[in-house]
């Protein structure tokens, strides 16, 4: 099994800093509009070089998503910045109206998504939005996994034309993938290869499956662990050719099991390959109060919690 030493932890919204200031530098269309959230989405620098294409909407996310269709016309290319909550469930009729429907090239890029916000609790912790995005026709979600890969992915978008969501949060993570990765939207990665149990994970949730695919070979079981960083369009041959190596799967990801990657994933395999499939994500609830640790642990979100699905698929494949 492949190791992926790291020297550092950082937030993954820092690399959605990171990235806009490499495009505030290198593409003049580029413009950034943010709900009175800078400081939390780290735009200060791309605000500092580029004061004059950036916007401060104020806690007007609504307005914010209209504004952002507009400049489209203009032929700008906006990124909206907000909490992931404010992103989409407070204006989800804008973004479906005025970008999704209307096909603007507007990318929603969104911050501390998921249980991981901790403290905050179930009111900011959306655990819906993969699912509320993915349904929009047109729209690409992307949901990457550690600094490197968010600044890569934040870079990307802006040569992509069409409607995005970006989905990052707030806690460090390890930093392990390549500082100069190409990153390719709709094309899954390998981690690591395996041959008993696919296990396919998003977002914060691809660095406990490389704890947990640690964990599962000290018991002579080899996991084939890809990182689905885009939801949508989703890597259907990636999936394919996994489980139809291996015969079973585990989906893991820091969002609600309906709406999310393991749905999809179910989507694929029930469609083309029946195979065991096992969902480690927040099952049909609201989120609390509490650490980061403490929530990813009462939800079943953990590194054991992988190993556990991995052996329980593996017991059907049998």
């Amino acid at each position: 099994m492949k190791k992926y030493p790291y020297t550092e932890k950082k937030d993954t919204r820092s690399g959605f800093g990171a990235g806009m200031a490499e495009l505030g530098r290198s593409n003049p269309n580029v413009v950034a509009l943010c709900a009175d959230l800078v400081a939390s989405l780290k735009l200060d620098t791309f605000i500092k070089e580029n004061p004059d294409r950036f916007f401060q909407m104020g806690i007007a996310e609504a307005n914010m998503v209209g504004v952002a269709a507009g400049l489209t016309i203009g032929g700008k290319i906006p990124f909206t910045s907000t909490f992931a909550n404010f992103s989409t469930g407070r204006v989800y009729d804008q973004i479906r109206q005025s970008v999704a429907y209307s096909g603007k090239n507007v990318k929603l890029c969104a911050s501390h998504a998921g249980l991981t916000l901790g403290e905050d609790g179930a009111t900011h912790q959306i655990l819906e939005d993969l699912g509320m995005m993915k349904m929009l026709p047109g729209m690409t979600v992307i949901n990457p996994c550690d600094f490197n890969q968010t600044k890569a992915a934040t870079i990307a978008i802006a040569d992509h034309v069409g409607p995005v969501y970006l989905r990052f949060g707030r806690p460090v993570v390890p930093v392990f993938t390549d500082p100069d990765q190409k990153f390719e939207i709709g094309k899954a990665w390998m981690v690591n290869e395996g041959t008993d149990v696919s296990i396919f994970a998003t977002g914060h949730l691809v660095w406990k499956a490389i704890e947990a695919g640690e964990a599962l070979a000290e018991r002579g079981i080899n996991a084939e662990i890809i990182n689905i960083h885009t939801i949508k369009p989703l890597d259907e041959e990636a999936i394919l050719a996994s489980v139809r190596k291996t015969g079973c799967a585990v989906s893991a990801e820091e969002h609600n099991v309906w709406g999310g990657l393991g749905e999809s994933i179910a989507h694929v395999l029930s469609a083309q390959h029946p195979a065991p499939l096992e969902l480690v994500g927040v099952r049909d609830t609201f989120g609390e109060s509490g650490t980061p640790d403490q929530l990813m642990e009462k939800y079943g979100l953990t590194a054991n919690h992988i190993v556990e699905a991995a052996e329980r698929a593996m017991a059907r494949k049998k």
